[in-house]
């Protein structure tokens, strides 16, 4: 069961992060175009070749409802396939699989997948405090009869800083907690900014105990461990391998994925310690018949440390338990053994929003393509690339091979 490997990523398009307060104002339809636009013309590709596409549902503000019909007549497009996906960071991940499944089923051959920035003006009749009051407690299921409203947030359990932060005081109480090596995955990460002039913090390197002295949100997390949301959009191109383009750009092809949703809350997981990066990894490792020695780099959805942490352990490139040995005996930087987020992670390039998790895929498609300049890895052909949505709550894998 699987996929044969016949359908890649062959063109991506990223806004350069930024701050909210000085990021230029578009409604989302028109980001959609203009980042089509761009991942187009990076692919090689004509708009008319375009007939499927997958767009997020939950930042839209122009409909609710028959959002690929909406957009696919904004674009222009003729469309034999079309999906809205709503997994939060997992997203970018999930849509390269369900593109590339549509494409090997002969549905289509090559499928726009594109995330606007969140942020985005409401119009005229809109409440524009709307989205803050929703959460205004820090959660996303504030709506009367959501189990997290009534089980969760009377209770104090609020938000993604709280929930990731039981997780890692869970972790501490099982297997022990070096907050060194949990500020070392910060720092690596950081140097990694510093070779990307598009990451938001390029020109700001860490110290380990820049780290250790940042402010504590939610013990033991540090607001350096934290992502910083900012905003920003993101496009790929998933095609046909063998389809004709204008450039030549190197293929990247989808060679395994893996997908797994276990609770929206960590409080109804089994195990908050075995999270569903776990059997996604394992279902994509085995689908590419590769292993995760067998990776040139891995581009880990890192909303928090300990995020980065779990998802080394449960896709299996440590044992559990060992994760924080395995970061302090490792190099993570472009220059070091074990590559990880070499641009930065979210961490240090910065998090749009669902759009923050392609910005792992994007680059691992770039290093593969060799588009990656001083921070360009010399073994560059086979990239482990994950998402994660929620508290730990859907999460998603992809092993990509250049052609």
């Amino acid at each position: 069961m699987g996929i044969r490997g016949d359908a890649a990523i062959v063109g991506c398009a990223q806004y350069k992060p930024e701050k909210y307060s000085t990021a230029p104002k578009a409604f989302h339809l028109d980001q959609i175009a203009d980042l089509a636009h761009l991942a187009l013309k990076d692919a090689g590709l004509e708009a008319q070749q375009i007939d499927g596409l997958v767009v997020t549902g939950s930042y839209l503000n122009e409909a609710r409802q028959f959002v690929p019909a909406m957009v696919g007549e904004y674009l222009g497009l003729k469309l034999n396939f079309g999906e809205v996906i709503d997994l939060g960071g997992a997203s970018g991940v999930g849509m390269a699989w369900r593109a590339a499944a549509a494409i090997e089923l002969g549905l289509c051959e090559a499928v726009l997948c594109v995330i606007p920035m969140r942020m985005a003006p409401l119009g005229p009749d809109v409440d524009p405090m709307a989205m803050a009051m929703s959460m205004r407690y820090g959660g996303h299921s504030t709506t009367f009869g959501a189990p997290e409203a009534e089980f969760d947030i009377p209770y104090g359990h609020m938000a993604q800083n709280a929930g990731y932060a039981m997780i890692a005081k869970r972790y501490a109480a099982k297997y022990g907690y070096d907050p060194r090596a949990m500020a070392k995955i910060v720092v690596d990460q950081r140097t990694n900014a510093q070779a990307n002039p598009d990451a938001v913090f390029y020109g700001q390197p860490l110290t380990i105990e820049d780290v250790l002295a940042s402010r504590m949100v939610a013990d033991p997390l540090h607001v350096l461990e934290i992502v910083m949301p900012i905003a920003g959009g993101a496009a790929f191109i998933v095609s046909r391998r063998d389809i004709r383009r204008s450039n030549g750009n190197r293929p990247a092809l989808i060679r395994g994925f893996g997908e797994h949703i276990q609770s929206k809350s960590p409080t109804y997981a089994d195990d908050m310690l075995h999270t569903p990066i776990g059997p996604a990894s394992k279902k994509a490792f085995e689908m590419s018949g590769f292993k995760p020695s067998d990776m040139h780099m891995a581009q880990i959805y890192d909303c928090y440390t300990i995020t980065v942490l779990l998802s080394l352990e449960d896709a299996g490139f440590c044992p559990k338990g060992t994760g924080m040995k395995f970061v302090l005996e490792n190099d993570l930087t472009y220059k070091g053994n074990f590559p990880m987020n070499t641009h930065g992670g979210q961490l240090s390039f910065g998090q749009a929003g669902a759009a923050g998790g392609m910005s792992q895929l994007i680059e691992a498609v770039h290093q593969i393509q060799g588009r990656c300049g001083e921070r360009q890895l010399k073994k560059h052909d086979l990239a482990y690339v994950s998402g994660t949505g929620g508290v730990m709550s859907e999460q998603t894998a992809l092993i990509l091979q250049g052609a």
